[in-house]
């Protein structure tokens, strides 16, 4: 089944309810997860369900555990979008693959697939500015090429965080 987009984000901000902060933050992964896609040989579906659902854990996280810390997130979102996906009519494979990318999207090194790496990527994309000085260029440059890993996010991270004519 090829992503319907527009199916799991009803469905994502249906989980969210009014929480437009993990909304907006979904969004904004999902289109750089698109732009990656045009010059990374991802498969849309897989790429776009898990940019969609990456932290659809948070919700339960908070509620079990008080926090949504990274394991917690990771623990408690397959469940839930295995869920959605399965309801979406997405195939076994694909939810497996999906599940497992959200399972581990703070854990690069456990899956080296160009699926999982666009996906880490455009969430860095989006979490740059809040985990780093981006004023501290020097260590900015430094920042970008150890966490991107692919080509493209690290050109599109330099792009937008490192300013042309300093």
């Amino acid at each position: 089944m090829e992503a319907d987009k527009e199916a799991l984000v009803r469905e994502m901000k249906a989980y969210f309810g009014d929480d437009s902060r993990r909304i907006d933050h979904a969004g904004q992964v999902t289109a750089y997860a698109e732009q990656l896609l045009e010059k990374e040989a991802g498969d849309y579906s897989i790429v776009i369900g898990a940019a969609v659902l990456h932290d659809i854990g948070i919700p339960l996280a908070e509620k079990k555990y008080g926090n949504a810390g990274a394991r917690h997130q990771e623990k408690e979102g397959p469940p839930v979008a295995r869920k959605i996906l399965t309801g979406l009519g997405f195939d076994e494979e694909q939810v497996e693959e999906i599940c497992e990318i959200i399972g581990n999207h703070h854990s690069p090194g456990k899956i080296d697939t160009t699926n999982f790496k666009i996906l880490y990527d455009a969430d860095w994309l989006v979490n740059m500015r809040q985990a780093y000085n981006i004023a501290d260029k020097k260590n900015l440059v430094k920042a970008i090429e150890r966490v991107f890993l692919t080509g493209t996010g690290r050109a599109l991270a330099t792009e937008i965080y490192i300013p042309y004519n300093e």
